[in-house]
């Protein structure tokens, strides 16, 4: 499909399946480990992002937000799009992901867009991508545990990828509210290459499934914290990835609190870092704390950035025995990164449709 540099009107569209098919030739780690790196090195455009909540008429949570973002590499064109990614907490029991959504990009030049995805697939990899960094830099060596807290797509997505990336697994706990979404997600596990040697275990509650593991991945729908420190064992990762399981003990405890982006968590009133922010109890990188808001006795201090550790910048891990939180809120320029690189093997591949505005 041959696409012309400036056609009139015209983009490339991306099906689910054209974005699983061009990301099987998509190094997805490498693309986010790179926009990490970018970021930090301040080549990078973060906009705050738009969000719109309401509840539905079945009387389900429901949101839309909207993700702006531009990767700026020095000697390169800018990489510049948007993600639109909407959630109703009722789908699953629609039998539809909870989920959906689109990325678009767009010509540096004109301004046009240059390519619409869907957006649910690369969200759900590039966050996977930033947890199988982050134990890659941040993990203890050669973890054996992992616990999955909550069993849809997204712990779905984690499998596969950190099977291959953290060879010394030999236990993966699972505990989703819905018990009948646990034991889906263990036959998805026997069924992966490389699963063999893996013994899988149905836990019977969030505690007894956190208590062994070295790596603690909540990938929950949850907004009231629930981990408490005495839950975790001494030098265990916790990759924060639905940003509201822990508690605020459990944070003010920890050896080190690692975020993907400052500004993000400081200014979102609604997750857990934000909300310590705002009631003083955390402080930012630099020590300080919110404008007009009193540090309280005992606050801690956000140690840095993923990116910062990824650079160089950052010693990560600084005791074997400590707890670490990774606490990624989603950076729009992760899914702009990978969706920049699919559009690159669509279109030398030919998948997708041509489609005019």
């Amino acid at each position: 499909m041959d696409f012309e540099l400036y056609p009139d009107n015209h983009f490339r569209y991306l099906t689910r399946a054209d974005v699983i098919e061009a990301a099987r030739d998509v190094d997805i780690e490498s693309a986010v480990a790179d926009a990490l790196r970018l970021h930090s090195a301040g080549q990078s455009v973060l906009p705050e992002e738009a969000y719109l909540g309401w509840t539905t008429p079945q009387g389900d949570s429901a949101r839309l937000l909207a993700m702006p973002g531009a990767l700026t590499e020095v000697g390169r064109p800018p990489v510049i799009g948007m993600k639109t990614i909407n959630a109703s907490l009722g789908n699953p029991g629609r039998g539809i992901p909870r989920s959906q959504g689109f990325t678009v990009l767009l010509d540096p030049e004109t301004a046009r867009p240059l390519a619409l995805m869907e957006a649910a697939y690369i969200s759900a990899m590039r966050t996977a991508a930033v947890t199988a960094l982050a134990v890659r830099h941040l993990a203890v060596p050669q973890p054996r545990q992992l616990t999955l807290l909550g069993c849809g797509a997204l712990a779905q997505a984690h499998v596969p990828l950190l099977l291959r990336t953290v060879p010394s697994l030999r236990r993966i706990a699972l505990y989703d509210v819905a018990p009948d979404r646990a034991k889906s997600v263990a036959g998805y596990i026997a069924s992966l290459p490389g699963a063999d040697g893996i013994e899988t275990v149905l836990a019977d509650g969030p505690r007894a499934a956190v208590r062994d593991a070295e790596l603690v991945v909540p990938v929950t729908t949850v907004t009231q914290g629930y981990i408490e420190p005495d839950w975790l064992r001494p030098g265990a990762l916790v990759c924060h990835v639905s940003l509201d399981d822990l508690t605020e003990a459990a944070v003010l405890s920890a050896g080190a609190v690692i975020v993907d982006d400052w500004s993000l968590v400081r200014d979102d009133p609604r997750r857990l870092l934000g909300r310590m922010h705002r009631a003083g109890t955390l402080l930012g990188p630099d020590g300080t704390p919110r404008e007009g808001v009193t540090a309280r006795p005992g606050a801690r201090r956000v140690d840095g950035t993923l990116g910062d550790v990824l650079a160089g910048r950052h010693p990560g891990r600084r005791d074997p025995d400590e707890i670490v939180i990774s606490n990624p809120f989603g950076m729009s320029i992760l899914d702009v990164a990978v969706a920049d690189r699919i559009r690159a093997r669509a279109e030398t591949a030919g998948l997708g449709s041509r489609l005019t505005l």
